[in-house]
């Protein structure tokens, strides 16, 4: 393994690697400091982009907009109160005060330093564990993974939504769009309406930019306002805003205990980066000796808040890499990636694929340096990019959706099947549907039907011996585990309800 980490380093900074850093890291620090917009989003939008790179700088860039991009958040959260992406909701709570009593300087410091450390313990976790692991997943045949990508979707249900019912609604229907095209054993047409360009399904691509980035255009068109005001703003005349000594001392254990609790929630499918910044933010709260300082702009809960979010960046990956399970939906994005260029998540990745995986994981850390430096160094022109009307962003996002869509195969009906999709997901979040649920179930929904397809050719039609292979049984009890809380839950309130009246 010494020798592939050697080898990536020299592969990471060639120039053209290093450039391909750089640029994801500025594009993920925009696109987490624009307001409404996502992580997700932002590798949505630059995965077509990929396709003619060279696959490790295309692999390596879309890291480092997932790095940059969750740490960017952060930005207009301290300074405007109003968080870029999910992840940052919870530097709210303190970062703005901080901000109020003219100390957003100290909140970037602080938030920066947060960001680095957790995004590089994380990545450290990945390069360490990821290679263990994927020899483990030589044990996973077809029934296994087949149950494994059945685990991860019951798990989503669970965890992203708030309403059961909705998840498994919207879960259905992402498994009906998987299942469109020809069966790949059978032959057979399902749901292609005679058109030729639904024979092979309907690809994950414009799905994925029309679901997050087109319906995200659409609320920026429909709301009323303009922009947002950065004009209070009081921060003062320093190149860098490194916090203090002290500051640094004070909120170090935190960092690095909020690092571990982060990177364990991101191995976990489906939790991703908002709960777990607000599962960091609640423990250092509780371990605190002055718990009545949170909220009122404490140093220490914007630590809790910015390394336990950025730590789920390398600890999503690593059942993606390993097992093919997305820990979230932005890394459900780098499984597009990864197959794009045919990459398929599992043993050959160490192995075959190797010089290509290793060059993923070291940009990691580079990314999360240059993160740092960049943030430092620029956070206070970052900001204004908030200024940009949303008159103006709606359009410029509707033509990178476009060129992304069209990017892949050069196909107008993909711009139009963007379109379509983008409308459901405008529809869904009018309604407060998940959207992450559709995203992996397509993701997974022709695995986990490939994998049973093959698991029945196996056992002749016989599913029985299914239930003698531990990995097997192991998974079938985390999937009953997974309903049976929501469930369990419910009845509980159910009756909670009726015991009040």
């Amino acid at each position: 393994m010494y020798i592939q980490i050697l080898d990536a380093l020299t592969e990471v900074f060639h120039f053209n690697n290093l450039l391909a850093i750089m640029f994801g890291v500025i594009f993920g620090l925009i696109i987490g400091a624009l307001p409404g917009l996502s992580s997700t989003m932002g590798v949505a939008l630059l995965i077509p982009f990929t396709f003619k790179m060279n696959p490790i700088a295309g692999l390596c860039m879309l890291a480092a907009i997932y790095n940059a991009s969750v740490y960017g958040g952060s930005i207009s959260a301290i300074l405007v109160n109003t968080p870029g992406t999910t992840a940052s909701i919870v530097t709210c709570w303190d970062g703005f005060p901080l901000t109020q009593k003219g100390l957003g300087d100290k909140a970037i410091g602080i938030s920066t330093v947060a960001s680095t450390i957790g995004g590089l313990f994380s990545a450290l976790c990945l390069l360490l564990i990821a290679p263990s692991l994927a020899l483990f997943s030589l044990r996973f045949g077809p029934p296994e993974r087949f149950f494994l990508a059945v685990c991860g979707l019951t798990i989503i249900i669970n965890l992203v939504s708030e309403s059961m019912l909705k998840g498994m609604i919207i879960l259905f229907f992402g498994l009906l769009v998987a299942s469109t095209g020809i069966h790949g054993m059978t032959g057979t047409y399902r749901f292609t309406f005679n058109s030729i360009y639904l024979f092979e399904g309907i690809p994950l691509l414009p799905a994925m930019i029309g679901l997050f980035s087109m319906s995200q255009a659409l609320r920026l068109i429909e709301s009323k306002s303009k922009q947002i005001n950065i004009s209070d703003l009081h921060m003062k005349d320093r190149i860098l805003l490194l916090p203090s000594l002290d500051d640094f001392k004070k909120t170090l254990p935190t960092i690095f205990r909020s690092s571990i609790i982060g990177t364990i929630v991101g191995i976990i499918p489906g939790v991703g980066t908002g709960i777990s910044s607000l599962i960091c933010y609640n423990e250092a709260k509780r371990t605190s000796k002055h718990p009545e300082e949170f909220g009122k702009g404490s140093i220490i809960g914007i630590a809790a808040s910015e390394s336990g979010n950025n730590a789920v960046t390398g600890g999503s990956l690593i059942p993606l890499l390993t097992l093919g399970i997305p820990g979230n939906s932005v890394s459900a994005m780098f499984l597009g990636g990864l197959m794009i260029h045919g990459l398929v998540p599992g043993q050959a990745l160490f192995t075959k694929y190797s010089f290509i995986t290793y060059p993923l994981i070291v940009s990691m850390f580079v990314s999360n340096i240059a993160m740092m430096f960049v943030g430092l160094l620029g956070a206070r022109y970052f900001t204004k990019v908030v200024n940009i009307p949303a008159n103006t962003l709606s359009p410029l996002i509707v033509v990178f959706s476009v060129i992304g869509s069209y990017a892949l195969r050069n196909s107008v009906f993909d711009i139009f099947l963007m379109f379509f999709f983008g409308l459901i997901g405008y529809i869904m979040n009018m309604f407060k549907f998940p959207i992450i649920p559709i995203i992996l179930a397509i993701v997974l929904g022709k695995m986990a039907e490939a994998e049973l397809a093959l698991t029945l050719t196996i056992f002749h039609g016989n599913i029985l011996p299914v239930f003698t292979r531990p990995i097997c049984l192991v998974l079938i009890m985390i999937i009953i585990f997974s309903f049976y809380v929501p469930i369990n839950r419910i009845i509980k309130s159910k009756k909670s309800t009726i015991s009040t009246n």
